[in-house]
């Protein structure tokens, strides 16, 4: 071994450094005090929880070997993530390199300027050890340019300053892998939110105003605490933020999240109200904080303790995924972060999303919530026409399910009494987990409602929330017009326009500088006319196409008048005849309506005024 992993009365010894960063390896210890006699058995985590994809992190193992007090120990694996050690006397060491190369927040990355790691990724899980404390050693690398490295975890600290390397602790392998751990030339900046401590850590060439990102976080984040009430439930908060030049995403944690987000989402000095850039930002932060109660806490009977080498299903993330996207925006706004208009404009864009998803009638949410596995995280050519959201559909049910309850309990109880309900029941450590069904009881329960038709439908049907209807009863107008082309994700009314839009009912990327179908949906002129994902378009209309004016140049069609479409499918070249329908009306846009009653508007300010929890 390379180097000595150190002893403890520890159970189990973790022992990690930045082995190597051109080649991206860490090198990984795990001491076993006292191994089990018949072999020790070790294996890493196929999926990572709040990301429900089997992304066998054991692939990324490029080299193990384990070792005793007496030398080498033969070390047998025996599936594609678990390996047993032979019996040995005394102490066992098992050294890994672990290639890390995944710049998203689920993973392991390694380069020259940072690392970043989730345990799952990193840490063998030692059978039998799995509810006993662990102690961590993290060690600086020691190639040249890394000696300014800083450290920052939610790990409990043990030895060194804080944001230094050194030694930590975890109670058991669950709380150990929920702790992901950044490093590098790190900027941090900290602020308090409900008397609890805070901070963004930003990793990645920025020019961020700090001090407006953490006012506006500390808003946020106070507002949150107080809305299911204080004292907040971690001791200490940390937003991990990785800044690149793509890339957006973020995974809850108990006491954290990991956040990637485009270096310019940032708001820069003297930035006015926040743009929609940094909404986005705000809005991804909103949601991972969210979760520290919501499915970290509580969550999912069917995800407590799941086993993390195979898929564990359950049929309530639209409960987790959905109402949290619903409240992500929600906060900013009550919290005061964002007005009423640029709310709207986020719930627009929400419901948009929704109206434009054909598959939302043939999947419905619990349908979505179980195939998660093989479907949300997998998306493909079909998607549209085959599944739906239960994210963005989650939050207009939930967004539904608010109103409802407003308006028919005359503002006594909305989704909120329900939320913190849901926390009394099913909140804490050691509280048992959600049990299927037990989320539309504690609703009904709440607001002394008959709501079965309503979860009846929405949940266990297809049939789209009467969120119109709904919002008209508190002075809000829902309206919908034609799409204006890839970039239009609605919200706002768009361009005014006297001619009917054409539309050819296919979605494409741009690659190599030329338009290429990703999807085409159902039921649409490209599907008729025999266009497929992956086909490179050339020409309409006889006009070459490129990517810069494809959209701009399909708007100049005319809607029922057939054209020429040429396009490469692989190597060949084909000549279709495709005839343009009107653009459907799924755009959404949302309104102030002035005019309301009396009784809508003043329902109107008790569900969006900004106001404490």
């Amino acid at each position: 071994m390379s180097e000595n992993p150190g002893r403890s009365d520890a159970a189990v010894v973790y022992h990690l450094r930045p082995h190597d960063t051109g080649a991206r390896l860490f090198e990984v210890f795990c001491r076993v005090r006292e191994p089990d006699p018949d072999g020790q058995v070790f294996s890493l985590p196929a999926w990572i929880p709040g990301s429900y994809l089997i992304r066998d992190f054991a692939r990324h193992v490029v080299a193990i070997e384990a070792s005793g007090d007496g030398g080498a120990v033969a070390l047998r694996k025996l599936d594609k993530h678990t390996w047993r050690a032979a019996p040995v006397a005394g102490e066992l060491v098992v050294r890994a390199e672990i290639y890390a190369a995944d710049g998203s927040v689920r993973g392991a990355h390694l380069d020259r300027d940072g690392a970043f790691f989730n345990g799952s990724s990193v840490f063998l899980r030692v059978h039998g050890c799995e509810r006993q404390g662990c102690l961590v050693h993290l060690t600086p690398a020691v190639q040249p340019g890394t000696g300014h490295w800083r450290v920052a975890t939610t790990l409990r600290r043990l030895t060194g300053a804080e944001w230094d390397f050194g030694a930590f602790e975890a109670g058991n392998y669950e709380e150990l892998i929920d702790h992901p751990v950044l490093m590098g030339a790190l900027h941090v900046a900290g602020f308090t939110a409900a008397d609890t401590p805070h901070a963004v850590v930003l990793a990645g060439r920025h020019e961020a105003d700090s001090g407006r990102l953490c006012e506006d976080l500390s808003r946020l984040c106070t507002w949150q605490v107080d809305f299911f009430g204080r004292p907040a439930p971690m001791s200490r908060y940390l937003f991990l933020v990785r800044l690149t030049g793509q890339g957006m995403g973020g995974l809850e944690h108990r006491a954290s999240s990991t956040l990637v987000c485009h270096r310019n989402d940032l708001p820069r000095q003297g930035t006015g109200a926040p743009t929609k850039d940094y909404r986005r930002f705000l809005g991804l932060a909103s949601h991972e904080y969210f979760h520290a109660w919501h499915v970290k806490r509580v969550r999912p009977a069917e995800l407590a303790g799941a086993d993390l080498g195979r898929e564990s299903y359950t049929r309530q993330l639209w409960i987790f995924e959905g109402i949290t996207a619903y409240y992500d925006d929600l906060a900013l706004l009550r919290s005061g972060v964002i007005g009423q208009g640029a709310y709207l404009e986020l719930l627009g864009r929400t419901l948009t999303a929704v109206y434009r998803s054909a598959g939302r009638r043939r999947q419905t949410l619990e349908e979505a919530s179980f195939d998660t596995w093989i479907k949300f995280y997998r998306p493909d050519e079909n998607s549209p026409n085959a599944h739906v959201s239960y994210y963005a559909k989650g939050a207009m049910l939930a967004l539904a399910l608010d109103l409802e309850m407003r308006l028919r309990t005359d503002d006594r109880v909305s989704l909120d009494d329900v939320m913190r309900l849901l926390w009394r029941h099913y909140g804490g450590d050691g509280a048992p987990g959600l049990p299927e069904g037990a989320f539309e009881e504690l609703a009904a329960e709440a607001s002394g409602l008959d709501l079965a038709a309503f979860f009846a439908g929405g949940v266990r049907g297809t049939v789209d929330p009467p969120v119109g209807i709904l919002l008209a009863q508190f002075g809000v107008r829902l309206n919908l017009r034609a799409g204006e082309g890839g970039a239009d994700a609605g919200g706002t009314p768009g361009a005014r326009t006297e001619r009917p839009r054409p539309w050819l009912g296919l979605r494409w990327r741009a690659v190599g500088g030329r338009p290429r179908v990703t999807h085409v949906l159902d039921a649409a002129p490209a599907q008729a006319a025999g266009v497929a994902a992956e086909d490179e378009i050339l020409a309409v209309a006889g006009i070459r196409a490129d990517a810069e004016s494809f959209d701009a140049q399909v708007a100049r069609l005319e809607p029922g008048r057939a054209v020429e479409l040429h396009l490469f499918r692989r190597d060949e070249m084909l000549v279709l005849t495709i005839v343009p329908a009107e653009a459907p009306r799924d755009t959404c846009y949302l309104t102030l309506d002035t005019d309301a009653p009396a009784a809508a508007l003043a329902r109107r300010e008790r569900w969006l005024a900004p106001r404490d929890g």
